[in-house]
């Protein structure tokens, strides 16, 4: 019993392996996609039984990567349509990029114009501005160093003013 359990499961590996054979040179006489999962489909067996025979995954991949039987037109293997595509991505990604790059370049390019057309534009005499601004910074900071000490003066003086009413509040009187 053993024996006819062992020769229907190779008859059933054989009619499958037969099915595979023809789904594979069925796609590769139409040009179809040529994947594991698609002649899996195709032939109506499981994606398992393909990589359990290596010879027929050997094969698969072998189609899948070669050229075109009839001559006419090369086969373009899924690798090769996926390498095209991440080339095309990346290319899209650095064209969106320098595109940014030169509409910022060319926004401040025209606002820079437009500022300067407007009469709006920095006046001539910038540095000497801006060296006015540093010295009237430094007065004020030394300004306010000043006052910081005739502030704290000012208490010291308030302190001891009170403490000279406070003393003489507690004096005894004399008579």
């Amino acid at each position: 019993m053993t024996s006819h359990l062992a020769d229907g499961r190779r008859a059933d590996s054989a009619r499958r392996r037969e099915r595979v054979l023809k789904a594979l040179d069925t796609a590769v006489r139409t040009g179809g996609d040529i994947t594991v999962s698609g002649l899996a489909r195709a032939a109506r067996v499981d994606r398992t039984f393909l990589y359990r025979h290596r010879d027929l995954l050997e094969r698969v991949h072998a189609a899948a990567s070669a050229p075109a039987g009839d001559g006419a037109m090369t086969a373009v293997s899924r690798a090769s349509l996926q390498t095209d595509l991440a080339n095309a991505l990346e290319r899209n990604n650095r064209l969106a990029a320098r595109v940014r790059q030169l509409e910022k370049r060319l926004s401040q390019s025209i606002g820079a114009k437009t500022w300067a057309d407007s009469g709006l534009g920095t006046s001539a005499d910038v540095d000497q501005l801006q060296r006015r601004i540093t010295t009237l910074e430094q007065q004020l900071s030394d300004m306010q160093g000043e006052l910081d000490e005739r502030t704290e003066e000012l208490e010291a003086a308030r302190a001891a003013n009170r403490e000279m009413t406070r003393s003489l509040n507690h004096r005894p009187a004399r008579l």
